[in-house]
């Protein structure tokens, strides 16, 4: 949880009053008010420094997970050798011995395979020292297809988004028969596919609603840690998954139908070569081949509008290129920095980044399809406030 999520869930507590997220503003806050990091070696020395976490984690991310989860093996390991090196208790101590929960995934061999919850409890965090030094390593589940491990990661989201794709699959490895009746009982499928043909084959298609279906119905939060808790979320989301999946399917099916109305209409539009060739762009980001397992399920819902807006676009265009050429001149830059910004960042994106895109497309509708509406008020200048937070 960020900072501004804890201070408004603290607020709400506290004073009882409706308190929304984006009463908090940054924007208005002073550089040198947000934290500064430091990025440095086993050694001390520093290797880069900057207000910007997720800059700093494009940059040196890579190298310091790959040093750490050899770290955490090397550590396991020895744990493992210790205990098989202490002289065995007799039944009746060892009934006595209480064993702390964080040492389940501390003794636990990584190069372990799992079709169940049989490693005990999974806790949010383990420490690992190296000398003098303590250091937080993450737990998470890994997805093996067939199975899950579970590695140790330094960087609590890296661990979350890894950990609910293997839990999604520790799921999955559960249900196989209710997973064999959904894949061959997703309505309207087979029209779906030939209007996803653009991006995909009717299969890929398929796993990524089955995948949607499954996060929903069983990953709600808090997730489970142990498994008592996972069973009791096994039976749960079984009986909600096809009502779930259903939903997915019909969400899915208004957004490809908005697709194919959006990219006929793009070649139907001769000679507006500008809007025509923005309207192109937009779409490809839009939907990309996994757009369904890529878009979380807030943004994924307000799709069937942005797709909407872009024949109502060209329609604009054709009777006033002016107008059109003149609002694309406002949004290009904005949209021109916030993908450099990605690019930059080698597509890792946080909460205000990931923000900051979708407000990019409310600013789409609010300029080319009002009739269309935007969920909250939206300007040049929000856009430019917000941006200011982003790059900091």
């Amino acid at each position: 949880m960020g900072l501004t999520d804890a201070l408004l869930q603290l607020a709400r507590k506290q004073t009882s009053l409706d308190i929304k997220r984006t009463d908090f503003k940054l924007d208005m806050l002073k550089s040198h008010l947000f934290m500064n990091f430091r990025v440095v070696d086993q050694h001390g020395r520093q290797l880069g420094m900057g207000r910007n976490l997720s800059a700093l984690k494009a940059d040196w991310g890579s190298q310091a997970r790959g040093a750490f989860q050899a770290l955490a093996a090397l550590r396991i390991e020895e744990n493992q050798q210790k205990q098989e090196a202490q002289p065995q208790h007799s039944p009746a101590k060892s009934t006595q011995r209480q064993v702390p929960a964080t040492q389940d995934v501390e003794q636990a061999d990584l190069s372990q395979r799992y079709t169940n919850w049989t490693f005990g409890e999974l806790p949010e965090l383990m420490e690992l020292t190296q000398g003098k030094q303590s250091m937080i390593g993450f737990p998470a589940l890994i997805d093996q297809k067939d199975a899950v491990s579970i590695e140790v990661f330094d960087e609590p989201d890296v661990a979350a988004a890894k950990h609910r794709l293997g839990l999604a699959r520790l799921f999955a490895l559960q249900i196989k028969d209710a997973l064999k009746y959904l894949e061959k009982n997703i309505p309207d499928l087979q029209a779906m596919s030939v209007q996803y043909m653009a991006l995909g084959t009717a299969e890929e298609l398929r796993e990524q609603i089955i995948g949607v279906a499954l996060a929903r119905a069983f990953l709600t939060e808090p997730l489970p840690a142990n498994e008592v808790d996972f069973k009791r979320r096994t039976d749960e989301g079984r009986q909600r998954l096809t009502l779930i999946a259903n939903e997915v399917a019909r969400l899915c099916s208004a957004i490809l139908t908005e697709f194919t109305a959006a990219t006929r209409k793009i070649k139907d539009s001769k000679g507006l070569a500008e809007a025509a060739l923005d309207c192109t762009q937009q779409l490809q980001r839009l939907m990309p081949k996994r757009f369904l397992a890529q878009t979380a399920w807030g943004p994924l819902q307000h799709f069937p509008r942005y797709l909407k807006a872009i024949p109502l676009r060209l329609d604009k265009a054709r009777s006033d290129t002016a107008r059109d050429a003149a609002r694309l001149t406002e949004l290009r830059p904005m949209e021109q920095k916030y993908w450099r910004l990605v690019s930059e960042r080698k597509g890792v994106q946080d909460d205000r980044a990931m923000e900051f895109r979708w407000l990019l497309e409310e600013l789409r509708v609010s300029f080319f399809a009002q009739e269309l509406r935007t969920p909250q008020s939206i300007s040049v200048k929000r856009l430019e406030k917000a941006w200011a937070q982003l790059n900091l």
